[in-house]
């Protein structure tokens, strides 16, 4: 179908008249009105009749009318929502996040940007590291939000948001509890971790393996952080972890701290997208508004 015959016919029923709808659209009279018999042609149809000078509409003409009104409510509706996600207010941002931000940062952050963008959908995925790098660079996730070492990954731009202490915990009646031991001693602890793939796990692996001392037993092992805490907490094993994970805990006496000589490790938070590409306005936004919260924690 000749759609600017279409919207030609649309304008003049819309405008009440050829003249009207001419000035409309800022053609000339005679163009509009050879263009529509033209329409009418290639449709063979009669889309006007007259009464004396008026033009009325023909039966088939006024079913065509309700097409061509829904047609180009789409149409308005379509130019709209293109606008808003062109300037950030609505749109789809899929996010990536390991298991550390996700369970203890996200949250909040997420939250507050959802009140002041209430029309933009977030789909956030919970994963180990590896997992959430595969998902940004195969294109099923926009933005990963990653907490571990902050080694370099082939594709990734990373920006990093602050660090935080990596900190050895057990139960507050551990004989090491608020200690200061050797690393010997302490990966000679039954360990609580996470699964395969974590950057905490590899992470601790790669200290013992730097200071010629065998890993540590992984007695237990969960898929998910919270779990491993809670394991500690009941009185069994200990767990090498980000302080801002525990922090509340052994200030609460929940859990204790044990210092081990000559290691101090920080823990990177960053915001990793696909190097060399431009974020969808939205996932800018959440970026913008992310490191601004991320800033307000720096700061405490």
């Amino acid at each position: 179908m000749n759609l600017h015959g279409l919207r030609l016919f649309h304008a003049i029923v819309r405008y009440g008249g050829v003249t009207r709808a001419a000035e409309e659209l800022n053609i000339s009279q005679p163009a509009v009105s050879s263009q529509v018999k033209r329409f009418e042609r290639e449709l063979d149809m009669k889309l006007f009749g007259s009464e004396g000078r008026k033009l009325v509409l023909t039966d088939v003409g006024k079913q065509l009318m309700e097409y061509a009104e829904r047609m180009f409510m789409l149409e308005q509706e379509v130019e709209q929502a293109v606008e808003d996600m062109r300037e950030g207010r609505k749109g789809l941002i899929r996010l990536s996040a390991t298991y550390l931000p996700s369970n203890f940062l996200l949250p909040s952050w997420i939250a507050r940007f959802k009140q002041a963008h209430e029309d933009v959908e977030l789909v956030v995925s919970t994963s180990n590291t590896q997992t959430a790098f595969d998902q940004l660079l195969s294109y099923e996730a926009e933005i990963a939000i990653y907490g571990g070492s902050g080694i370099s990954h082939p594709g990734v731009h990373w920006d990093k948001l602050f660090e935080d202490e990596m900190w050895f915990v057990v139960h507050p009646d551990h004989p090491y509890a608020d200690q200061k031991i050797e690393l010997r001693e302490m990966v000679a602890e039954p360990f609580i971790m996470r699964e395969k793939g974590s950057a905490t796990r590899e992470r601790l692996a790669a200290l013992c393996t730097s200071s010629n001392l065998p890993s540590p037993r992984i007695a237990l092992q969960f898929n998910g952080l919270n779990e491993t805490i809670s394991a500690v907490k009941a009185g069994y094993g200990a767990n090498f972890i980000s302080s801002l994970v525990v922090r509340e805990d052994v200030q609460q006496r929940k859990l204790a701290r044990v210092f081990v000589q000559d290691v101090r490790l920080e823990n990177v938070i960053a915001i990793c997208t696909r190097a060399g590409e431009s974020l969808s306005p939205a996932a800018g936004q959440l970026v913008q508004w992310i490191k601004q919260e991320a800033l307000a924690i720096h700061d405490e």
